[in-house]
């Protein structure tokens, strides 16, 4: 299975994201997009095949968000493309492409909707249990 993961490794929910996709079995092609951005063109493109609009995907953790006023309803999607191209860390991560689709995996294990079986249990970075030893995701209350 062919599965690209944009990832910023300094980002919890990324690492963990990574490490389920690695959990089932894939090494995916890992995009650093902070150090090689997506092209406009391709960012429209994962959202379109997501599901997702421009206003989704913005990070306003860590980034520049209130200072760009990007919360701003008035901005069109090229405004927020614009401001994700100026600033790519407004690109809220990690973004995952599989065959099954593509997805904003936040949380983490919502990367399991586009992998095969797990392989084996999984407990995230925190210390929360979210696939059993028997590869099956373990429910929330």
């Amino acid at each position: 299975m062919d599965v690209v993961i944009y990832h910023n490794p300094d980002c919890g929910t990324s690492r963990n994201t990574l490490a389920l996709i690695r959990n089932a079995g894939i090494e995916p092609h890992v995009v650093e997009y902070l150090k090689t951005p997506p092209s406009r063109a391709l960012i429209k493109q994962l959202l379109g095949r997501a599901g997702l609009s421009t206003q989704d995907v913005l990070r306003e953790k860590g980034t520049p968000y209130a200072e760009l006023s990007l919360a701003d309803p008035a901005l069109t999607d090229d405004q927020l493309l614009d401001a994700i191209e100026a600033h790519p860390i407004l690109l809220n991560r990690p973004l995952v492409v599989s065959p099954k689709g593509v997805r904003l995996c936040r949380p983490s294990e919502a990367v399991l909707d586009l992998l095969p079986a797990q392989q084996g249990e999984f407990v995230k970075e925190d210390g929360e249990r979210v696939v059993d030893e028997h590869g099956r995701r373990v429910a929330t209350a």
